[in-house]
């Protein structure tokens, strides 16, 4: 059904195979889902955080829901309560995507590996960082999406399945045209057809995201960007969360009121709603102080106060 309504859901589908696993461990024979049997499984999720053990409860109500539905008799469990988000994304400075982007353009191969993806890897970052797209939306990209004579690239397959088209600038529009024209002189048949791939590595085949993050993982030690590991980054999605920050600081420096601009950059994110993207403004207001004395009073109320809570987890809370 997901699948007929565009959704890719491939984490839904991991969940559903964990789920396939167990009861193949269980040696279930009878479809039909039981409390004992939810239960059974949850002690077997010891090392699951409350994000990871709330979409699978998502997943749980959403299957046996459906198996109700289709004259199957399962026990629906109740989806726990919503955790609250505690990571913070690591922000890039400007100094340090020119030094990225500069540690991009230097490297150089020095043995002959046409499986390489080297060649695709400066302007891939670029478009990352340029647009906020996701690294899977990225790599999905085929040559008719990317219209850089039109100023824009069209994003079809997207985390939440719904397509978006985003604006290119002028400088990013400069890089993934030249990296187009020296592209397109590799001698591979196909290389500029309207389906073909538009990231590429040097035998003009496809790459995945691994190859992405090892080469990311290289650059932030050739810059001296501490990485932290353990999933607290950096990591290539934080540019993502970079592009959203320093297109806040950018709106606010063009005068542009951030009441007016978070629906714009909310739909470039792709996001579907207001509060998805309102998660940017603190830690722009963060990084950037001056920014509260340009702040208009109609939209002084989305920068939250911050204060210390003296307790024993140490964390910060939020007035207004």
């Amino acid at each position: 059904m997901k699948a007929s309504a565009g959704i890719g859901a491939q984490r839904t589908k991991w969940i559903l195979l964990e789920f396939d696993d167990f009861a193949v461990s269980e040696n279930l024979t009878d479809p039909h889902i039981t409390s004992d049997f939810v239960a059974k499984w949850r002690t077997t999720r010891k090392a699951d955080s409350d994000r990871t053990l709330y979409a699978k409860y998502s997943v749980w109500h959403q299957l046996t829901t459906f198996m109700n539905r289709r004259g199957c008799p399962c026990y629906i469990p109740q989806l726990p309560k919503t955790p609250k988000a505690g990571f913070t994304p690591y922000i890039f400075t400007e100094s340090q995507m020119a030094a990225i982007f500069a540690a991009c353009d230097a490297c150089r191969l020095y043995d002959v590996r046409m499986g390489t993806a080297l060649f695709s890897m400066p302007a891939l970052l670029r478009m990352l960082y340029g647009t906020g797209s996701r690294i899977s939306e990225a790599l999905s990209l085929v040559n008719e999406d990317v219209q850089l004579d039109q100023g824009y690239i069209h994003l079809r397959k997207t985390k939440n399945g719904t397509e978006r088209i985003v604006p290119v600038s002028e400088s990013l529009r400069n890089v993934l045209s030249e990296y187009v024209s020296y592209r397109d002189r590799m001698p591979i048949v196909g290389i500029s057809a309207h389906e073909h791939p538009f990231f590429v590595k040097a035998d003009g085949t496809v790459f995945n995201a691994n190859a992405v993050y090892q080469f990311f993982r290289k650059m932030l030690n050739v810059c001296g960007i501490p990485f932290k590991g353990n999933h607290h980054g950096p990591r290539v999605h934080d540019l993502r969360h970079t592009y959203a920050i320093h297109s806040l600081a950018q709106m606010d420096r063009n005068g542009v009121d951030l009441y007016t601009g978070l629906p714009i950059l909310s739909a470039c994110l792709g996001h579907h709603s207001l509060a998805a993207t309102e998660q940017y403004v603190r830690l722009t207001y963060a990084m950037y102080p001056e920014m509260e004395r340009r702040c208009s009073p109609i939209n002084a109320f989305v920068y939250p106060k911050l204060c210390k809570a003296y307790d024993d987890s140490d964390r910060l809370c939020q007035t207004t």
